[in-house]
């Protein structure tokens, strides 16, 4: 039996690795599973465990109040090697971008451990945007020995970059095996006013913080002052930097619902009930598309442009009037609308963690034939 460790530390990494831990638990004869997390964001990853009913091996609780790149990279690095010394994995799979993702490969790159990369692959070719997230991408990749990756785009880009053909997987992106999941579940949300076109917002990235984000604020509240029928909501983030610029232009508004960060269950039925999407998050751009609706991109460049190319998801930037003529084109004209709304959604099938599974199992030679990739 091969013993395999999933460490992730972000709300969205338990997302998506959600179906992955599953999956690899109905092998019992060939897998042991333990889950590692570096509570790199507590309450909202907790959120998603509860859900998803997973309960860590391992859980570094180091969030606190204001922490830097700095402080979350060291103490990853340290905690984990201490975990991987102690109990020795064979395998250990991280996620995506974060700060904990990079650590813990370097943590298990020192230890001499493989380590698989879900969501493998993606660029944005800025190491500014997004940021940090681009550079950890760059870097978790060039340490890893299995690339997990959701489009045919993100294999080429790790080809681009020198890794082996022989290292990397397609599979589907994983975010749509949890959402089809998720979806059945039940949940709490109930769409305010029920005959209004509801926007919802997502507002985050370090890159935006300062004008950019009180940019994109003015543009939403130009927004709600034009159209009667349309109300906004945003689940505010809970950084400082963007409740001080909510408080500052959104605030007190008839038209704009301000509410708390939403869990996982809430924010996926709240998708379903909106009538178009705008956000800086990356996942929503690959979630939203798989329930129809179109996401308007508020960066100035995205690590995921197979959306882009299919047409279910248009980058807006930061720039105010951009932003408000987008939306818009979108609430008055109703081909563009459709083009959106009814463009293939390039993610995945919501099979990507059996794929996964089977690569795993092919890599430590429990399975003699070697998968497809997914097209």
């Amino acid at each position: 039996m091969k013993k395999i460790f999933f460490v992730f530390g972000t709300r969205p990494e338990a997302i998506k690795m959600a179906p992955v831990i599953k999956e690899l638990k109905t092998h019992k004869k060939d897998f042991i599973v333990k889950v590692c997390v570096s509570a790199q964001h507590r309450q909202m990853l907790d959120q998603v465990l509860e859900i998803f009913d997973i309960k860590p091996d391992y859980d570094l609780n180091l969030m606190k109040k204001g922490q830097s790149l700095e402080h979350i990279t060291s103490k990853c690095l340290l905690g984990f090697s201490e975990i991987f010394k102690k109990d020795r994995p064979d395998l250990v799979l991280v996620h995506g971008d974060t700060t904990t993702s990079f650590a813990a490969t370097l943590s298990a790159f020192y230890q001499r451990i493989p380590v698989g990369h879900v969501e493998a692959g993606l660029r944005s070719f800025d190491l500014n945007n997004p940021y940090p997230e681009e550079a950890n991408r760059l870097l978790t990749d060039q340490l890893c020995d299995l690339h997990f990756a959701p489009t045919a785009l993100s294999k080429q880009n790790l080809l681009a970059e020198g890794i082996s053909k022989d290292k990397i997987f397609i599979t589907g992106n994983t975010v749509i095996d949890a959402l089809f999941a998720a979806l059945k579940k039940k949940h709490s949300f109930e769409k305010p006013e029920p005959k209004s076109r509801l926007i919802l917002v997502t507002a985050h990235r370090r890159e935006n913080f300062g004008k950019p984000l009180e940019d994109i604020f003015l543009a939403l509240k130009s927004i709600a002052d034009k159209y009667e029928d349309v109300k906004i909501i945003y689940p505010v983030h809970m950084n400082p930097n963007v409740q001080k610029a909510t408080k500052k232009i959104l605030s007190n508004h008839k038209k704009i619902l301000l509410i708390p960060p939403v869990n996982y269950l809430d924010l996926i039925n709240l998708m379903k009930a909106s009538y178009l999407i705008v956000t800086d998050s990356g996942g929503i751009q690959e979630e939203a598309p798989a329930l129809g609706k179109p996401v308007l991109v508020l960066r100035k460049v995205t690590e995921r442009p197979e959306g882009v190319k299919a047409g279910t998801v248009k980058i807006v930037g930061t720039n105010r009037q951009k932003i408000f003529n987008s939306i818009k084109e979108l609430l008055e004209n109703k081909k563009a609308y459709n083009a959106m709304a009814k463009a293939r959604n390039p993610y995945g099938d919501g099979k990507a963690s059996e794929r996964i599974s089977r690569e795993i199992k092919h890599y430590f030679s429990l399975s003699k034939s070697k998968p497809a990739d997914y097209h």
